[in-house]
This record gives C-alpha cells, sequence and structure tokens, in this order.
C-alpha cells in the first residue's frame, strides 16, 4: 500500500532517497516498482558512489569497487534485477576470484571457482589445516540457509523479534555458539593460531570484506565472505565498466516512474513532529538551495553523517552509539593505464599482495590489484588498466603537512611495488593516477573520505548490527554501515531490509 500523491508541489514525493549509490539506487528503484512515488537525491554529477567510473585517454577506470558478488540465479542482485524487470549487466566469472601472494613467495593461493579445486589448493598450501576449513564451509551452508529466508536484521520492535524467529530453524542454532567469536578464535580452537602463513592469508582476504583482520572479524560473517568465492556463487567480472551496475539501476528507476537528480547535496533533513518529513538541497550546478517535502527519507550515506544532517532531531543514545563506533579506514587507490605487454600471460583479474609479514595489511604492505581483461572495454587496443589498492588512515591524509607529496611517494611506492609482478611496468606506463581518502571525501562526500562501512566485528554483526531503522521516524539508513557490511552484495541487502520495512510501515 502507498500513500496519496494527489495534491503535491511538484518538487514533493513520498519517498527522498539522499544518495545514488548502489545502496541507494536499489531501494530507490525497488521502491518505485512498487509504487511509491520516488526522487533520488546525488551530490555528485555521476551515479554509482564508490562503484562509479571515470575515463582518461581512451582508459575507464572503476572508482573503488571492482567486482560483484550475487549476479548468480538466485543471488541478491539477480532477483533484485528479476524484480524490477531489466536484463543484469554482462559479467564473466572470476576464476580463479584472486590469487594472493604471500611475502617472498612466488606461487600465488588461488581460490578457484569450482568447490573441488579450490579445498585441494588450501590443503596443499596449508597442511593440517582442514578441519578449520570445513568448520568454515559448516558455518557458511548454516549461514546462507538462513540468510536465504531473507531474516530482518537486526530486530529493534517486538513483531520483528517475532519475524525473525520465525525465521529459524532447528539447524540454525548450530551457529549460536559462535555468534560472538572472531576467525582467530576458530584458528585457536584447531591449534592454527601460529600457522603465520594462514593467519596473514586470512587477515589479507577478510579486510577486503570485513575491513578488520581475522582477530576481529566475527567468526559467521567471515565463513560467508570466504565462502562466496565458490560455484554455485562466486565473484564476477563485468564487461565494459562498474558503472554497468549503476547504470541498470538507473534505468529500472527511471521505467517505474522514479527520479533522479544529480548535481544535488543534501544538506539537512528536516522533521516536523518528530518524523523524518523533507530535506534541503544545495544545487552545485546553480548554487541554489531548495527544499522537498517527503513522507519517507532514505539515507545511502555512510552513519557518521547522520549526526550533521539531522541536527538535534538524533537522540543522545544514537548519538553516542555513532561516536563510540570504530572508524572505519580510508583507500589510496593508484589508477594505472599500461601497455599490454606489462600484464603476465594469464594474469587473473584480481590479485592480492602482502608484502611484510609483520606489517598491516593496509597502506603500501599490501595491495588488492584488479586487472582489465582482454575485450573488457575497460582499455584501447593493445593496452590493459591496473588499479591498486591499499587501505589507509582516513584522517592521517587531511591533516598531512605536505598533502602532495605524502600523494607523490604513496604512489611511487605503489608502482615500484607492482613492478616486482608486472614486466617493465614503468616502461609500459600510459597513463597514472592517484586518489586518496581526500579525493573520496570531495567526490563522495564520505566523511573523512571512510571507505567499506563499519567493520564486521561481533559486536556490530548480525543482531548486533545497525538498523534500517533511526531514532527519527519515517527516516532510514541503507548502505555499508547497516548489516551486512560492505561491497555491492551488502549494500543491496540493506536495501533490501530497508524496502521491507518502509512498506510495512506505511501499510
Amino acid at each position: 500500500m502507498t500513500e496519496k500523491t494527489a495534491g503535491r508541489h511538484p518538487r514533493d514525493c513520498q519517498v527522498v532517497v539522499i544518495g545514488a549509490g548502489i545502496g541507494g539506487l536499489t531501494a530507490g528503484a525497488l521502491l518505485a516498482a512498487r509504487g511509491f512515488d520516488v526522487l533520488v537525491l546525488e551530490q555528485a554529477f555521476v551515479p554509482g558512489g564508490c562503484a562509479s567510473t571515470f575515463k582518461r585517454r581512451g582508459f575507464t577506470f572503476d572508482v573503488g569497487a571492482t567486482q560483484v558478488a550475487g549476479l548468480e540465479p538466485g543471488g541478491v542482485h539477480e532477483r533484485i534485477f528479476r524484480e524490477l524487470g531489466v536484463e543484469p549487466p554482462a559479467a564473466r566469472p572470476c576464476d580463479p576470484a584472486c590469487a594472493v601472494y604471500l611475502p617472498q613467495e612466488t606461487e600465488p593461493i588461488c581460490l578457484w571457482r569450482d568447490p573441488e579445486r579450490w579445498r585441494a589448493e588450501r590443503i596443499r598450501h596449508f597442511p593440517g589445516s582442514e578441519r578449520f576449513w570445513a568448520k568454515l564451509d559448516q558455518l557458511f551452508e548454516l549461514s546462507w540457509d538462513f540468510n536465504a529466508r531473507e531474516p530482518l536484521l537486526p530486530p529493534v520492535r517486538p513483531e520483528e523479534y517475532l519475524a525473525l524467529a520465525a525465521k529459524l530453524r532447528p539447524r540454525t542454532l548450530l551457529t549460536l555458539p559462535y555468534a560472538l567469536r572472531t576467525v582467530a578464535d576458530l584458528l585457536s580452537d584447531y591449534k592454527l593460531a601460529d600457522d603465520r602463513r594462514l593467519r596473514r592469508f586470512l587477515d589479507m582476504q577478510l579486510k577486503l570484506y570485513s575491513t578488520v583482520e581475522a582477530n576481529q572479524t566475527a567468526a559467521l560473517y567471515g565463513a560467508v565472505s570466504l565462502g562466496m568465492t565458490c560455484a554455485p556463487r562466486g565473484l564476477f567480472h563485468l564487461e565494459g565498466s562498474m558503472q554497468t551496475l549503476s547504470d541498470r539501476l538507473v534505468e529500472a528507476l527511471r521505467r517505474h516512474n522514479g527520479r533522479l537528480l544529480t548535481g544535488q547535496k543534501v544538506t539537512a533533513i528536516h522533521t516536523r513532529h518528530g518524523l523524518a518529513a523533507g530535506v534541503t538541497v544545495h544545487d552545485r550546478r546553480s548554487g541554489r538551495d531548495w527544499e522537498v517535502r517527503a513522507a519517507q527519507i532514505v539515507a545511502n550515506v555512510p552513519v557518521w553523517s547522520l549526526p550533521e544532517l539531522t541536527g538535534a532531531a538524533l537522540t543522545k543514545n544514537y548519538r553516542e552509539r555513532v561516536d563510540k563506533l570504530p572508524e572505519a579506514p580510508g583507500a589510496f587507490v593508484a589508477y594505472l593505464g599500461v601497455r599490454s605487454e606489462a600484464v603476465p600471460a594469464d594474469c587473473p583479474p584480481h590479485l592480492q599482495f602482502l608484502y611484510d609479514y609483520d606489517g598491516p595489511v593496509a597502506e603500501n604492505n599490501s595491495l588488492f590489484v584488479s586487472v582489465s581483461q582482454p575485450g573488457d572495454g575497460r582499455a584501447p587496443q593493445g593496452c590493459s588498466t591496473i588499479i591498486a589498492s591499499s587501505f589507509t588512515d582516513a584522517k592521517a591524509w587531511g591533516a598531512a603537512a605536505d598533502y602532495t607529496a605524502m600523494k607523490e611517494r604513496y604512489t611511487r611506492t605503489a608502482i615500484e611495488l607492482l613492478g616486482r609482478y608486472f614486466p617493465d611496468l614503468e616502461a609500459h606506463l600510459v597513463h597514472v593516477e592517484a586518489a586518496t581518502p581526500c579525493t573520496f571525501e570531495h567526490f563522495t562526500a564520505r566523511p573523512h573520505g571512510f571507505v567499506g562501512g563499519i567493520g564486521q566485528r561481533p559486536s556490530q554483526f548480525g543482531p548486533f548490527s545497525l538498523s534500517n531503522r533511526t531514532p527519527v521516524e519515517n527516516l532510514w539508513l541503507v548502505g555499508d554501515s547497516t548489516h551486512p557490511g560492505e561491497g555491492t552484495a551488502g549494500v543491496s541487502y540493506s536495501a533490501l531490509n530497508c524496502v521491507k520495512l518502509l512498506e510495512a510501515a506505511v501499510s
């Protein structure tokens, strides 16, 4: 059931969505398809957020996200596109999903798509660890079975606890002993805490999906993220660019009469009698401010943005919870356009390097690398793109005494480290560009350039995560601050949850 729209000012609507990242576009398109009058406002001039792209000298670079989960039959993206009535973007499975290089090693650990091949790979690289992996596989299957029933997490109101209880099955209870445990705790259970190679491999993979390492990542979340690389699920490399994902969602939004306005920065959320009532918008093209009245507001923003946007409307308890959250990391990203001679034959689309066992899975001690594939539309004939990213302290960049020198130093170091794998890299460079947390803050309006959302620690995962509900009635939160963490699949689950809650609220 939806609310009436007759008699409204042309700028007014039922639902305002703040932010056209994947979470916001998904929520907006689904609501429009279900009959709501939706207006999506995006402060950038192109949609997509951290999953958008930019072009330089014939190269197309993915800004942040470079791979997608959930495009398989029954996957979250596939189900959403099916409901919206648009074709999913063309994609090829990543096989291996990633090739991981540990320090001083020349043979990678390949996360193969075939489960049996991956099982053989991990036994070969980590002898004596199969009982640990078997436990992760069990927790993955139990968690995936529960997730397939589409529970609304976390429950907040009594009726949501009852709905959640209805989703439980006796076998789901097998996960309860692990609800407050970490992946590192599981390593200890199987006497593997001193296996440095296995521990650092896990740290590298978990950092990508959880933004924290094995000693902080919730065991249940770690099991799911580590199990997603194999068929029948898996990771996918989009043809053309990551932008095709948001393009399909924009197409669906407009097909169902939703509206998208870019270059429109929301500067304040207004309330009336304790209810969300509208927003103030700054038009970045004209420099003018304008207002929109709306019955529902969906904020596809990091939770750290809510206190400033809502002012005094946000409760003291919620503000304190936000203040106590561990800060998210930032990202340094090097975007390289190269001649194809620099790329080894049969180079997989995704690689990960750790250069020093004792260093962090961050800064320039660890790089996650995405390489364009022949014919995928990201590079001119005879060329390729190489995108190398590392987590970094976001606030340190804003406080840097010499930001330009720091950026140049990081760029030089990244190219030097990449040259250990890509032959004669410097001789084949065509284009070099870099982004820092300050870049992400400028183009995506994410506070301090935080990326990846809230780390999926036991205290912030599942029933303990932030809800799509906020203390302000009719104001909803979507994106990587809410369950189940970062990534396009994660923010899409967040959008699905939000849509269900919003529909129930107005029915």
